[in-house]
């Protein structure tokens, strides 16, 4: 103790000697620091990417970037096309070919698929000697056009893909050339921090990660600007078309752009009107010009040097921390109303007081509440880095760097600049809201039972509605109905085969003997031929779909095939084994269009009217031109992996779509009924990486909030050496993220990146104002140890600045609603009517707790 003691004296010297003495000195100091700051934001950066929406350590986004550069299968642009004449009109056939010419120049497209571009297969059907003489298609003389929208309608490669079933709307793809230089650079960058995550990296290993993470990030944020501005010149030419038909843009690339656009906007809109607003109620509070001033001076240079280091050091806001701006300015707000309330009450007290004692006193009064309080929002944001989701781990370690600042700043900023300002006349009189919150006292006084009884009601609907909680939503459902995602976006789910992509990747059997060059029958071969028979003998030769091959050797080597082997997939067992799994997948009514080698398969049974052997299907590969296999071969097989894809979109908008479910029932049939051994069976695509997102964020609020809990806890009853004020304070809190949990499980809303964090937050803000009316409350209760009197007194000087931090923080959290980002409004307006909850329970539950288990000891 005498220690602490003598630790605590010597820096009550050191800030009276730095602050309070020498302001002018402290406070240019500061500003000299925040300016410096605000010259680096001139490097300011925002970050919507898949590494700031996935898990940390998540291996499965390096396995679809593995498999990302073996099938060439990148990024891509959808454009929906729906135009003003009939879709198989001259007109509108010429404006689709103008629109997709300029669209093909654009740079970073790779090819460009539409209804004009892609090879009709079916309309007539053609041998296959005639599809590779030449490759038809709707620009193609001659073509029946009324057969081409058969194709496109019902062909098994066509249907659910370029055109609406209505025949309204079409679809026009921009393949983006495959990156393959980012993909590397982000698998090694990957590979050492899961290295450094499971073993630990050598000093060499060390500096390389360094090396390799700084320089993938400049190309990333290279990139990024090459992506942004594609959208933009597409968007450019879109423009020009939209009087002769409607045009909606997507992809990722568009999205990531759009969402930075809106972090953007969120960031302006939220700021200014938090700032108004934060000038708005100092004025109205406070009624005096210093009170105004210092406060935001505080919150601005608290925001200014966290947005100049963040700058300084490339640490980029994403779409869950750009909330960060808004919760620091609101989160300091609430420390300095803190300060000013208790200056003004020891002013009104003791007018002739000098301006230094009367600061210290201050200080010293609000040092220990306020510490706490921060500790404890900070033990809130600090439990978010362990959700294992990289943006709310930013966001946490974001605020736990600002809080601290903050806190710093309003116990440095605030005396100086007090000290430099002359000290006026004392004007605490009181106000209105002292009147409001004494009327909550007096609830806990003489209705205490009902707060009880309302309490237990409310908890039991909190668990009620906890228990219907989800995690499953819809990514169009995060824009608004009248953004272009949106309307983009539900066009391509609903009327063009689905929006989000899923990969099953299938691995031949280890054990599978494939054919060689030589021809050789080797052992177990599982589908070798009988050589005896004459290959050809069950074909119709006088519809013979190999005719007029002319001197072109059918047995030439496939520029598809390695030097060494065929691919397991691409003989009858294999292809029958892919088109089970793929005809069970279009059954599904989640899924939407599905893409495999059953399609070419199909083509080929048609073509030849009846069923193939390996000979005839390898016959007819060789055969394809180029153009129909880069389109219906190499994106689905590998033979090099001996390995095959099958690709298929999601359909979002399906009643009751549960991701997770989906991939377990497709594993599940492709084992038991499909044939494969649990190993060769792999998913990958944007789904899985977004379905393990969510599917963490149970696990997630668990940890978080029992980290808070328990941290809180402990805190509480270091501060005040008592476990039943621990408890009493915390279950308020509790009541409040329980209620604000359990009305989301009730109305339906589902737990998401955001709104995973707002329990956290809750009880760690809530907190705050718990630990500021116990302290009040213990001194106001040594002055005559009767409960109820120094329940009064402390709702009607400590719960004054409750009341103003609690209007604060509710508006400006409502502020969030006016995002155009659907999780950042549900964010706000979920977190502001949890913070009403907790302040009522504050006011209400927390002195009726006090009262009932008289945790100071018995009056007198």
């Amino acid at each position: 103790m005498q220690i602490l003691s003598r630790f605590y004296l010597s820096l009550n010297r050191l800030y009276r000697a730095l602050v309070i003495n020498r302001p002018y000195h402290v406070f240019t100091g500061l500003v000299i620091l925040t300016i410096v700051a605000a010259f680096g934001m001139t490097n300011f950066k925002l970050d919507a990417s898949a590494d700031s929406l996935t898990l940390e350590h998540d291996t499965s986004i390096d396995y679809l970037r593995e498999i990302s550069k073996r099938y060439q299968s990148g990024d891509f642009l959808v454009l929906t096309y729906a135009p003003k004449a009939e879709m198989f009109s001259d007109e509108s056939i010429n404006t689709l070919k103008q629109l997709r010419d300029e669209l093909a120049n654009v740079d970073g497209v790779a090819s460009v698929y539409s209804m004009i571009d892609v090879p009709l297969l079916y309309s007539p059907m053609r041998t296959l000697a005639e599809q590779k003489e030449s490759t038809r298609t709707l620009l193609t003389p001659g073509v029946d056009r009324a057969l081409v929208k058969q194709e496109f309608l019902t062909s098994p490669i066509y249907r659910d893909m370029l055109l609406s079933a209505d025949g309204t709307t079409s679809a026009i793809l921009l393949n983006l050339k495959v990156n393959n230089q980012y993909i590397e650079m982000a698998r090694h960058r990957d590979a050492l921090r899961l290295k450094r995550h499971k073993e630990g990296l050598s000093e060499t290993e060390v500096k390389e990660l360094e090396r390799v993470s700084a320089e993938f990030l400049a190309y990333r944020t290279a990139t990024a600007a090459q992506d942004a501005a594609r959208v933009e010149i597409v968007r450019g030419i879109v423009s020009k078309y939209q009087d002769r038909a409607q045009i909606f843009l997507g992809g990722v690339s568009m999205i990531t752009t759009d969402m930075i656009a809106y972090i953007k906007s969120d960031l302006v809109v939220f700021g200014s009107a938090l700032i108004a607003f934060i000038i708005f109620m100092l004025a109205f509070l406070f009624r005096q010009w210093r009170f105004v001033i210092l406060p935001l001076t505080v919150c601005l240079m608290s925001v200014t040097l966290m947005l100049g280091w963040l700058s300084w050091i490339d640490w980029r806001l994403t779409v869950i921390s750009s909330n960060f701006v808004a919760l620091l300015l609101i989160m300091v707000f609430a420390f300095t109303i803190y300060v000013v309330v208790r200056y003004r009450e020891l002013h009104a007290i003791d007018p002739d007081m000098s301006q230094a004692d009367l600061v210290l006193q201050t200080m010293r009064d609000m040092a220990i509440p306020c510490l706490y309080s921060a500790l404890t929002t900070i033990v809130a944001f600090m439990s978010l880095v362990m959700s294992g989701i990289r943006p709310v781990i930013d966001f946490g370690w974001m605020m736990t760097i600002g809080l601290c600042v903050g806190f710093v700043l309003v116990f440095v900023i605030l005396p100086a600049g007090l000290m430099i300002l002359p000290k006026g006349e004392p004007k605490d009189r009181g106000d209105n809201s002292a009147a409001l919150t004494v009327r909550f006292s007096k609830l806990a006084e003489f209705h205490g039972g009902k707060i009880l009884l309302l309490s237990v009601l409310i908890a039991l609907v909190g668990v009620w509605g906890i228990s219907k909680l989800e995690v499953e939503n819809r990514f169009v459902d995060y824009f608004k109905d009248d953004s272009e995602i949106h309307q983009g976006l539900s066009v391509i789910d609903r009327q063009l085969g689905g929006t989000v992509t899923l990969d099953i990747i299938l691995d031949a059997e280890k054990n599978t003997i494939v054919i060689n060059e030589s021809d050789e029958e080797i052992e177990e071969d599982p589908f070798a031929e009988d050589t005896t028979a004459d290959p050809a003998s069950d074909m119709d030769l006088e519809e013979d779909p190999f005719a007029e091959v002319g001197d072109e050797d059918a047995f030439a080597e496939d520029s598809d095939t390695t030097s060494s082997a065929s691919s397991y997939w691409f003989s009858v067992a294999g292809l029958d084994q892919i088109k089970q799994l793929h005809n069970y997948l279009e059954s599904l009514p989640e899924v939407g269009k599905v893409q495999s080698l059953a399609t070419v398969y199909q083509l080929a049974r048609d073509i030849n009217k009846g069923k193939l052997n390996d000979f005839e299907l390898n016959v007819m590969r060789n055969m394809l031109s180029d153009d129909i296999k880069g389109f219906l071969i190499r994106p689905y097989l590998s033979d090099e992996q001996q390995q095959t894809r099958i690709t298929l979109r999601v359909i979002e908008t399906t009643p009751d779509l549960k991701r997770a479910e989906l991939v377990e029932k497709i594993r599940q049939y492709a084992i038991t009924e499909g044939g494969f051994h649990p190993e060769q069976v792999n998913f990958t695509g944007m789904l899985v990486l977004y379905n393990n997102m969510l599917q963490s964020l149970f696990a997630s609020q668990i940890s978080t909030i029992g980290v808070v809990f328990v941290s809180i806890m402990l805190m509480m009853m270091a501060l005040f050496r008592s476990i039943k004020i621990a408890v009493i304070a915390i279950l308020p809190n509790i009541l409040a993220a329980g209620t604000v949990l359990g009305a989301m499980g009730l109305v339906g809303i589902p737990l998401d990146m955001m709104t995973t964090t707002i329990a956290a937050i809750v009880v760690g803000v809530g907190v705050d104002q718990a630990i500021q009316y116990f302290y009040r409350f213990r001194a106001e209760f040594a002055h005559d140890h009767n409960y109820v009197e120094a329940m009064h007194r402390s709702h009607a000087s400590i719960g004054r600045a409750m009341y103003y931090t609690s209007v604060t923080i509710i508006v400006g959290f409502s502020i969030l609603m006016l995002s155009e980002f659907i999780p950042s409004i549900y964010f706000g307006a979920l977190t502001a009517f949890a913070m009403l909850m907790a302040v009522v329970g504050s006011l209400t539950l927390l002195p009726k707790l006090i009262l009932l288990m008289k945790p100071f000891g018995p009056e007198k």
